[in-house]
């Protein structure tokens, strides 16, 4: 007999979901300015009260929104690395996380500068994290199966390729994703001769 668990989620993880979703969507709309936490409130559907039970200021919850939404759209990009060869997922990753950014408003908002405030914590944002330590554990993989060059360190390389790809998707963002899509092939091809044994 199996037993499954599911974790029960209470009425305050609700209700903080509930609050950090309306804050991507209004932060990703109209920014941090232009929006106030009893906005937020409202589109939650809770009094105007309740989103400091969970976020101590709208600085805090504007924090925890872009790393909620970030998060999201480097997930996306997680996915691509368990799977393919080393080819495809060198070639997917800028393209699914690019794919994910169009879906998720405040992480577009932030890589296009229309945040300037919190701009420099891009780099910084949690997920990105474990985009990098993903990247090195496959390179190491591929290394031990002679896919990837022995002479590279993977967490290097992983580091490397996470700020290439989040300059890529800056830019792509900034300047114009059809534009940029032009280069797909002359990317893949730096990341082939930096990696490929």
């Amino acid at each position: 007999m199996t037993c499954v668990t599911a974790k029960v989620i209470t009425k305050g993880e609700q209700t903080r979901r509930a609050i950090l979703v309306a804050a991507i969507e209004r932060f990703g709309r109209d920014g941090f300015r232009a929006t106030s936490v009893a906005d937020i409130a409202r589109e939650a559907g809770v009094s105007g009260t309740a989103a400091y039970a969970y976020f101590p200021n709208k600085e805090a919850l504007f924090l925890a929104a872009i790393d909620e939404d970030a998060a999201a759209v480097i997930h996306e990009g997680l996915s691509v690395l368990e799977g393919p060869s080393l080819e495809e997922w060198r070639r997917s990753l800028v393209f699914t996380l690019i794919d994910s950014v169009e879906r998720h408003p405040l992480a577009r908002r932030l890589l296009s500068g229309l945040e300037p405030e919190v701009t420099d914590r891009v780099m910084g944002i949690p997920a990105l994290e474990e985009l990098r330590k993903a990247i090195a554990e496959r390179l190491r993989s591929e290394q031990a199966a002679g896919v990837v060059r022995a002479d590279i360190d993977p967490v290097v390389i992983g580091n490397g390729v996470v700020a290439i790809v989040l300059s890529l998707l800056v830019a792509m963002v900034q300047v114009d994703r059809t534009a940029a899509l032009t280069y797909a092939d002359d990317v893949a091809a730096v990341f082939a001769a930096a990696i490929e044994a």
